[in-house]
């Protein structure tokens, strides 16, 4: 009887032994699977964000172009790289007239609405868009801006804007 008792504990043992690693196989199986779904809808909504982006460069050229009201314009430039902010809305990069240190930009894009939601221009750029027009009744603005740049950046600036040849 004693042979019998242990034989049947040894049982038990080796059965709750297998039945656990069993569990445990299992749930690094399920946490492996977890994993790649994760990557996949990662890779997935990059994928999105990219052709949103290429789907939108047609509209933020028509947005640059409009603004631009000297046609300073010559050539848009986009960023390779388009990135998702925490918010959910897609960043897209870029850059006029071949200078990136110059003339960048930036676009956020909405995904459900598949606009534009802003723009944002580096200063030299902004400047290149300004309506001079509107500050007739005070000349001293655009004299004290003109005054802060160099001869070479005055003159260069003149011409962006179509005032001198």
């Amino acid at each position: 009887m004693k042979n019998t008792i242990k034989l049947v504990a040894v049982l038990v043992v080796i059965i709750l032994v297998s039945v656990i690693s069993l569990i445990v196989q299992h749930n690094k199986q399920s946490q492996s699977n977890v994993n790649v779904n994760v990557k996949v809808k990662e890779k997935s909504d990059q994928e999105k964000a990219e052709e949103l982006a290429e789907e939108m460069k047609p509209k933020i050229e028509e947005h640059l172009h409009k603004r631009d009201i000297h046609n300073f314009i010559k050539t848009i430039t986009f960023e390779k790289d388009v990135t998702i902010n925490p918010m959910g809305d897609i960043t897209i990069d870029g850059y006029i007239n071949n200078k990136p240190e110059k003339y960048g930009f930036s676009a956020s894009l909405q995904y459900r609405a598949k606009k534009i939601g802003s723009m944002s221009y580096d200063p030299e750029l902004s400047y290149r868009f300004k309506d001079w027009d509107k500050f007739k009744d005070e000349p001293e603005l655009k004299e004290n801006y003109l005054k802060r740049l160099s001869e070479k950046e005055r003159e260069q600036y003149l011409k962006d804007i179509g005032e001198k040849e």
